[in-house]
């Protein structure tokens, strides 16, 4: 089971790390954290109530899904240089 993601990525000269996980059943949220220089700027906490809701197909490959998605979702707008 993939509990979470991490990138490194550069844009515009300011280096950013972007760290996504699973906190699992007993907290419910995917949380993704963007750092720089060490420091957390931004995070982004989504509750599996929020997930589950779309009607999926099975709760434990919705969670995988998007949590992929989210991490992905944000280093898409940290490329494309807004914050989310």
């Amino acid at each position: 089971m993939q509990k979470g993601f991490n990138s490194d990525v550069t844009v515009r000269g300011q280096k950013f790390h972007v760290q996504t996980e699973d906190w699992g059943k007993r907290n419910p949220f995917l949380v993704s954290r963007i750092f720089c220089n060490g420091a957390v700027i931004k995070t982004i906490k989504t509750s599996y109530e929020a997930i589950l809701q779309a009607g999926a197909l099975r709760e434990s490959e919705s969670i995988k899904n998007a949590l992929q998605r989210q991490h992905s979702d944000i280093l898409d707008v940290l490329m494309a240089g807004k914050m989310p």
